[in-house]
């Protein structure tokens, strides 16, 4: 596992998706320094419980939610792709869009969703995680690296590049764990950026703090430790 890369992609499907994932993780990279980037697969207009918001509006507020969060942990490299909230699939139009963003990042590590259900933990297994996660696995082999896959983008100066690690969250059987403890505050202010979505889970920090104590238990840290889970698969 490269533990400090210098360039890591994040490609999630909905916004607040990676800050739940993979928020303390991020602002702990941050603070040593990797620059990272944000893809967001889908437009949002689906979340939030509030009918009084069109769902023209709910994409706007949904985006500068996410840019607001990102800036919280430290990154302002944000890209929408626009799919359809609730109707994503691991098209050859999704992962053509995913590559272009690898190619333009050129990432040692992408941080993706897992593309097989989680039978613990359903919520993380909502369709469009699962698609988002299966597009990225697929744009990281075969298509980022191949010179002959897309070669429209090649003539937009998007060459070829290898990631050398997919961090998969949500996986049902994670082999790696980063100790978020220090970074956990961070992580909870950058949820809280997302006020649609988060101001309906009155006790957001308690259950971040029991998701996080339980996976460093899983993970053998000590009593007050908090954590955050990967399947690590070496993709060079």
């Amino acid at each position: 596992m490269i533990e400090a890369p210098s360039r890591v992609l994040v490609v999630t499907a909905h916004p607040d998706d990676l800050d739940f994932g993979a928020g303390g993780t991020i602002a702990k990279l941050r603070a040593a320094g990797t620059q990272i980037a944000y893809c967001i697969c889908t437009d949002g207009h689906q979340g939030g419980q509030d009918s009084s918001i069109s769902r023209d509006e709910m994409r706007k507020v949904r985006q500068a939610e996410q840019i607001a969060a990102g800036k919280i942990l430290g990154v302002e490299d944000v890209v929408f792709l626009g799919f359809d909230d609730g109707n994503l699939f691991p098209t050859l139009e999704l992962r053509k869009a995913i590559v272009a963003q690898i190619r333009r990042v050129q990432p040692e590590v992408l941080i993706t969703q897992s593309p097989e259900r989680n039978w613990e933990r359903i919520f993380a297994s909502h369709p469009d995680h699962m698609a988002a996660g299966e597009a990225a696995i697929q744009a990281i082999y075969p298509d980022a690296r191949n010179q002959f896959a897309f070669p429209e983008l090649l003539a937009q100066g998007l060459e070829p590049w290898v990631v050398s690690e997919a961090w998969v969250m949500a996986h049902p059987s994670p082999n790696n764990f980063i100790d978020v403890t220090d970074f956990i505050d961070k992580k909870i202010s950058a949820l809280k950026a997302h006020i649609s979505q988060t101001t309906q889970i009155p006790d957001l920090e308690e259950r971040i703090n029991g998701w996080g104590s339980m996976v460093a238990e899983r993970a053998g840290l000590s009593e007050g430790r908090l954590a955050e889970a990967f399947f690590v698969a070496v993709t060079n």
